[in-house]
Formats: structure tokens, C-alpha cells, sequence
């Protein structure tokens, strides 16, 4: 096979296309990486100034935050007793022993005590119950009076639940749950609520349960040892005490009342209770002081009359010898 003869002429031609391709390549290769620096800097840019808003996110949720615990704390007026103001929402609770749990936590309801006792038992954290009784007040006001149940089987609460029924208009079942009241259609007392309320998620299970199974709204009194699954609202709370339970109805009902605009008297909470409440600590503590203050007072008063007597004793004598009586 022969081989053509390629002339110098051909040679630099050659060798001026390859300089000119490797050129054009150089010059491509710069191209790139000045757009590549160009973006780069923008993505920076933007990369600072997401970081800036998010730092900024960030820092109005904290601030949102520290406000609204604040108005939280500050929610609670307090009320003017004997010259001593007393948050009368705690007190009630302390009264009542909300906060009083078992000696069983469950890991549900772990995030909501506070400590435990020497004897055990679990203490709730009363900011918590606070908080967690009003979102729950909040959900259950957005419904109409037939539209809620109430579900209590332990007699503890029946006095409080009664007193709101009658005040609220609200459907209750204190004793017995009739099963498959609000899931079974072809039952003639059937009905369909939008939300409903147990007091205690393993005594009332079988209203849970009916619940879960049409898929409406759950909310849970639980107390430490108690387990509910996929509930809208959950008041961490002792659910054993009629004190405890007459609380929580007492409040729901004066919430209620107050929502829908009921004009209805609001009975105390003694009656919801169903029992007289020991007077608040702070309360007991100013009474006492006044008591001894008042003896205090007495055994003065004594004193300057004794002293007043004496006195005059003293003069008589020199008042008979002047005058000659």
C-alpha cells in the first residue's frame, strides 16, 4: 500500500487547524469556568440569604414562642382575697388534687409529670394540665350541644357530668355505654356525634373504641397509668377523684356557657364537686395571721385596762385627802 506524500505546505495547514482547535478549546474552557465561578457566587449569595431568613424564621419563632408562654402565664388573673392576690386556677387545682397521679407511668403520658413523691406517686405538671384543658375547651366549643357525648363510667364524675348536662344540654353516659350506639344504624336510639369525651380511656374503652371505628374526634381525661391511641386532645389528669373530675366538667361548662352564649347561672364548684373544698393554703395562712393578730389585740385592750384600773386606784387616795371626802 504506498503512502501519499504530504508536502510541507499540507504539514503547516495541519498544524495550524490543530492550533486553532486547541485554542477554541482553551477558550471554551475559560468561558465555562467564568460561568461556573458566576454561579457559584450567585449560589452563595443565595445560600447566605436563606440562611440570613432562616436565622431570622428562627429567631421570630423563639421570640413568638417566649411571648406566648409569658401571655400564658399571665393569663390567670388573679384575684384580690383579704389584701393577697391568689392565682385561683392553681389553687382550685391544689384544692382538688388535679396533679395527683398513680404510682404507674405510662411512656405517653411520662412528658407531662413533674416528679414523683417519696410514697411514689406521680405528679403531674399543672402548666401542662392548664394548657392541655384549654386546647381541649377549644375543640369542644366548636361543636353544638348535639354533637358531643360525654362517656364516664366511674361514679366519681356522674354529680359534676349531670350539672353540666343540665347547664350545657350536652348528651352524658354516666352508669352504662350502650354498645354500638353511635356505629350499629339499625339500633332505634342510634345517633352520630362529631366528638366525644371519655374520662377514663380503659374504663370507657368501649366508647374509645366505637370512636376509633367511625373515625370522629377523641378527647382523653388520662391520668399516668392510662394508654390512648390516636387522640385529638389529652387532659393529663387524676381521673379517680370526683374533686379532679368535678374541676375539669366545672371548667369545661363554664367555658361552654360562655362560648355559645347560655344564660344559664354557673353553679360553684362545690356543686360540681359534689363536697365542700379546704380553703386554699395562702387563704388559710392570712386567716390564721388575722386570728392571732385579733388575740393579739384582745390581750392589749386587757392590759391597758388593767393598767387604766390600777391608775386610778392610785389617785383615789390622793383625791380624798385634797378635797376632804
Amino acid at each position: 500500500m504506498a503512502y501519499k506524500k504530504i508536502t510541507e505546505e499540507e504539514k503547516a495547514i495541519k498544524k495550524a487547524e490543530r492550533a486553532a482547535k486547541k485554542n477554541i478549546k482553551t477558550i471554551d474552557l475559560e468561558e465555562a469556568k467564568k460561568k461556573i465561578e458566576e454561579k457559584a457566587k450567585e449560589l452563595e449569595k443565595k445560600i447566605k440569604i436563606k440562611s440570613t431568613e432562616k436565622f431570622k424564621e428562627e429567631f421570630e419563632k423563639a421570640e413568638e414562642k417566649k411571648e406566648k408562654e409569658k401571655k400564658e402565664e399571665e393569663k390567670e388573673e388573679p384575684v384580690e382575697v383579704e389584701g393577697m392576690k391568689i392565682p385561683t386556677q392553681l389553687e382550685n387545682f391544689v384544692r382538688c388534687g388535679i396533679h395527683l397521679g398513680t404510682k404507674i407511668i405510662t411512656p405517653m403520658m411520662r412528658k407531662f409529670v413533674y416528679r414523683r413523691r417519696a410514697d411514689g406517686l406521680a405528679i403531674l405538671n399543672t402548666n401542662l394540665i392548664e394548657q392541655k384543658l384549654q386546647d381541649a375547651i377549644k375543640l369542644i366549643i366548636q361543636y353544638n350541644p348535639d354533637e358531643i357525648i360525654i362517656v364516664c363510667k366511674r361514679d366519681a364524675g356522674w354529680k359534676a357530668l349531670n350539672l353540666l348536662a343540665e347547664l350545657t344540654g350536652i348528651r352524658i353516659f354516666t352508669k352504662k355505654y350502650p354498645a354500638g350506639i353511635i356505629t350499629n344504624i339499625k339500633l332505634p336510639n342510634f345517633f352520630e356525634p362529631e366528638i366525644i369525651i371519655v374520662s377514663d380511656p380503659w374504663l370507657d374503652k368501649n366508647a374509645l373504641n366505637d370512636a376509633k371505628k367511625i373515625n370522629k374526634k377523641i378527647v382523653a381525661i388520662c391520668d399516668t397509668n392510662n394508654i390512648v391511641d390516636n387522640a385529638d386532645a389529652v387532659i393529663p389528669a387524676n381521673n379517680k377523684s370526683n374533686k379532679s373530675l368535678g374541676l375539669i366538667y366545672y371548667t369545661i361548662a363554664k367555658e361552654y356557657i360562655k362560648a355559645k352564649g347560655i344564660d344559664k347561672r354557673m353553679p360553684s364548684l362545690e356543686e360540681f364537686v359534689g363536697e365542700r373544698l379546704d380553703e386554699p393554703v395562702k387563704i388559710k395562712a392570712l386567716k390564721k395571721r388575722e386570728e392571732e393578730i385579733e388575740k393579739d389585740k384582745g390581750r392589749i385592750d386587757e392590759l391597758a385596762k388593767k393598767l387604766g384600773d390600777a391608775d386610778k386606784e392610785e389617785k383615789k387616795p390622793e383625791a380624798e385627802a385634797v378635797y376632804g371626802v
